[in-house]
């Protein structure tokens, strides 16, 4: 684990930013990049409004590396109009459509970061379909139903290297605190070998990958 402490600013710059990405869960990410940056680009699956980019931006600028956020930035399904979590100050009226894009462009502005954060602006199977690049870290943040997680390990993981750290968030034992998708996925990764848990923060877990194949 990261002795690194997140800059006063940038602590400050992720707190503002509009988001779910409890703190102390956020502290977890900037370490975590901070660790395994320094080993190659880290890449974040769903970027919403940019909150957990400045945490991992913030690691990436320690470590000297670069954080790849992919996004269509239409809003996953539990974001949506008539969903809890709907913010109708992100809808685009031209088209009748969520567009996160521009928020998070001005979050990651206000925070410094735009050399730090890349932003791909379009679906994760796609841009997955086309990737190359081994990843250091990845952290899978995207839709949180069974279907976009599942493809999201499964396009995305086989990337991460040996050694490289695999992180999963809003994973909940108990049914009644939360969806159970992105657990269920996470025990399969547990169960597959090629990865180790190395910590836990709130909802978040971060594996180490230790063999090949994702199971």
């Amino acid at each position: 684990m990261s002795n690194a402490t997140m800059p006063a600013d940038l602590v400050h710059a992720a707190k503002r930013a509009k988001g779910f990405m409890p703190h102390a869960e956020g502290l977890a990410l900037f370490e975590t990049a901070v660790e395994y940056g320094p080993r190659g680009p880290i890449c974040e699956i769903g970027t919403y409004c940019g909150k957990s980019a400045v945490y991992l931006g913030a690691g990436a600028r320690q470590a000297g590396s670069v954080v790849l956020t992919v996004d269509h930035h239409r809003g996953s399904e539990e974001i949506q109009p008539g969903w809890p979590h709907h913010d109708p100050t992100l809808m685009d009226p031209r088209f009748g459509k969520m567009d996160s894009l521009p928020t998070f462009r001005s979050t990651i502005a206000a925070a410094g970061l735009e050399e730090e954060v890349i932003a791909i602006v379009g679906a994760s199977e796609r841009v997955a379909g086309l990737w190359n690049t081994p990843l250091a870290m990845l952290f899978i943040d995207g839709g949180h139903s069974e279907d976009p997680v599942t493809k999201d390990y499964e396009g995305w993981a086989p990337h991460v290297i040996m050694g490289g750290a695999l992180v999963f968030h809003d994973v909940y034992p108990d049914p009644g605190t939360g969806g159970q998708a992105p657990y269920r996925v996470y025990l399969r990764v547990l169960a597959s070998g090629a990865f180790r848990e190395v910590r836990q923060e709130g909802s978040l877990r971060v594996l180490e990958r230790v063999g090949p194949g994702i199971g």
